[in-house]
């Protein structure tokens, strides 16, 4: 019998951290040929990935183009990378959580008529508008998809709530859990993290999300400056995203701190070393939300709702928002009561074991198993 093409596609640095475990895990199968297609969706930080983790894509659409719009990325992603379906004809498409790539390519796979596996499926905040566009790429994604990769049994609950097929849904744990058996390293050393000693406690801070660009950006901003002028064993480092509007917003109210440190963004590597050594990590991000509860990292989410619930409910993350003095407060009382800070860095992970991709690959193998006989 011919070996099964599985193609997997993604465009971010986020997605390609959480594919690439389960790529290799295809790749170290007899029975399946594993193709790989990155878009290009985010240039510079996906190649980092790409190349820590020596994953090599059959395709590269390189859609990425200077001031690009949601519009351009999935006109595109869909005429790509249906052309690159047209020609292998692959027995499924793997596609990753809820960026504008994993939506088109879904529908250019469904076009195709070709099934789909979506990765992280099933997360939720129930308002179409928060994250945008992220959260109706996910629903939609889902509608077109044949297997669904939960990482927990609440997104397995969210999915049955909107009719999903209970046997087409499979809790697995999140991949991201997985990559960081490739990340981290006990030996890992950085200059940043050589400032000042071991006395020192670190907060790693990344914000980039669309809804908090300007005001809500600026009133968090202003809180750690705040928070570095009135704790003077706080260093705050915060890897600066891309985009010019973050960058600028930055250095205006936070440059000039000797404790502040403005750097570029990390690779995957550097950034979850760093983050496995810092004190508390304020994220607008949905992946790191993941990752710092396997660290025993408190999280302070600078969003007003959150598709990962569990985190919330193990009491390891804490949803505050991007009111400055919410923001401050919050921080505050995680670097002033021992016990509150206790309860978070040493709440259980609701994310996995480290072998969503194994649980994800054995169940594609079920799925054809089924199909083909």
């Amino acid at each position: 019998m011919d070996k099964l093409k599985i193609m997997s596609v993604f465009g971010t640095r986020p997605e390609a951290i959480k594919m690439a475990p389960l790529i290799k895990e295809l790749q170290s199968q007899t029975w399946c040929d594993p193709k790989v297609v990155v878009t290009g969706q985010h240039r510079e930080m996906l190649d980092q990935v790409l190349d820590i983790f020596d994953i090599d894509p059959d395709y590269d659409l390189n859609i990425m183009s200077q001031g690009q719009t949601i519009f351009d990325i999935t006109s595109r992603v869909l005429n790509g990378f249906g052309d690159i379906l047209k020609k292998e004809n692959p027995d499924m498409v793997l596609v990753h959580g809820d960026t504008t790539t994993t939506f088109a390519a879904a529908m250019a796979a469904f076009y195709c008529q070709i099934p789909i596996g979506h990765v992280e499926a099933g997360l939720r905040t129930w308002n179409k508008y928060s994250p945008f566009p992220e959260e109706m790429n996910r629903q939609m994604t889902d509608d077109l998809s044949d297997l669904y990769f939960a990482p927990t049994s609440q997104s397995k609950e969210n999915l049955l709530r909107e009719n999903k097929a209970d046997d087409a849904i499979y809790v697995t744990g999140n991949t991201a859990i997985d990559a960081m058996k490739f990340t981290i390293s006990e030996n890992y050393q950085n200059p940043i993290l050589s400032s000042n000693g071991s006395s020192v406690r670190r907060l790693l801070v990344t914000m980039h999300r669309r809804e908090n660009l300007g005001t809500p950006m600026e009133n968090v901003f202003t809180a750690i400056k705040e928070i570095a002028h009135d704790f003077e064993d706080v260093e705050i480092i915060f890897p600066m995203h891309k985009n010019p509007a973050v960058r600028d917003l930055a250095k205006k109210v936070l440059g000039n701190n000797t404790r502040i440190h403005l750097v570029e963004p990390f690779d995957v590597v550097d950034f979850q070393n760093i983050l496995s050594r810092c004190h508390i990590v304020l994220t607008d991000s949905g992946g790191i939300q993941e990752e710092a509860p396997s660290l025993g990292v408190p999280v302070l989410v600078l969003r007003d709702t959150t598709e990962r619930p569990e985190g919330i409910q193990a009491g390891t993350v804490k949803l505050i928002g991007t009111n400055r003095k919410l923001v401050y407060d919050a921080v505050s009382t995680l670097l002033t009561d021992s016990s509150e800070y206790d309860r978070m860095a040493h709440a259980e992970n609701p994310y996995g074991d480290g072998k969503a991709s194994k649980k994800i690959v054995s169940v594609i193998a079920e799925y054809f198993e089924k199909h083909i006989h």
